[in-house]
């Protein structure tokens, strides 16, 4: 078999139950709920004062800017603030990716993931609170694009999301690279809100998308939220782990990357 051709995702771990009972992991998730709680503030939020400064047209072009701009200055931060501790990812597809490459294990991962929705829906109800009751909005497809339209886009956006976590922060040979690994990670999300935030929101990321469905209890089309970043984030695994990752390095601690 030619060396680059490997089996991908021949190092799933999927550890033990007692790991959601130890301090290094609770601490870790604690980190994502922290990080993912200070994300979705500053997304929605964005939104919301946008739409209040300008009389609801936070889908203009300039609210669309507005958006990209807030989205990622909010990662840069939230990746950079927890990526010593539980390795910033700050996204349920980013997770999965870590998981089928054998950077994490299964059941750490249910852990960041459950913190990363926790701190999304916290950050919606904190929002409506301090803004006096306004709309933590829903993700939602635009006039004319179907769901299946939305599903390659956020397969495709989420695919260069997670590509570039693992060129950035994963990979073992990333070297003096990985100290611009939370920039790049903001500004790939800040860049594909560009792209698709006009047609359906431009998620790439479950928990930003569930917490406000749970907060304005709207869940029309949501499962397009999940289904196409998980799908992104695994196929961008899948290349990068069999053509890009030299497997004679073994799998970086989960506080490294």
């Amino acid at each position: 078999m030619p060396e680059f051709i490997v089996v991908p995702f021949r190092r799933i771990a999927f550890g033990t139950h007692d790991e959601i009972r130890q301090a290094g992991a609770l601490k870790a998730a604690l980190a994502e709920f922290i990080s993912t709680l200070i994300f979705v503030f500053a997304g929605e939020g964005s939104g919301m004062a946008y739409s209040k400064l300008t009389g609801d047209a936070a889908t203009t072009p300039a609210g669309l800017i507005a958006a990209a701009v807030a989205h990622a200055f909010g990662l840069f931060v939230g990746v950079a603030i927890s990526a010593n501790i539980s390795g910033g990812h700050v996204n349920p597809a980013v997770t999965v990716g870590a998981f089928l490459g054998g950077y994490i294990t299964f059941f750490r991962g249910i852990l960041y993931i459950i913190a990363q929705l926790l701190g999304s829906i916290v950050a919606c109800l904190l929002l409506k609170f301090s803004t006096g009751g306004l709309v933590t909005s829903a993700f939602s497809l635009s006039s004319g694009e179907s769901v299946w339209n939305a599903f390659v886009l956020e397969i495709v956006m989420t695919f260069g999301l997670v590509y570039t976590v693992y060129a950035t922060a994963i990979d073992p040979k990333k070297g003096d690279i990985g100290t611009i690994a939370p920039i790049a990670i903001g500004f790939i999300v800040g860049a594909n809100i560009l792209v698709g935030g006009a047609f359906d929101g431009a998620s790439m990321n479950p928990a930003v998308s569930f917490g406000p469905a749970v907060v304005s209890w709207s869940w029309h089309n949501h499962w397009v939220y999940w289904a196409g970043p998980i799908v992104g984030a695994v196929i961008a695994a899948a290349i990068y782990e069999i053509f890009f990752i030299d497997h004679s390095h073994e799998a970086l601690p989960t506080a490294e990357y």
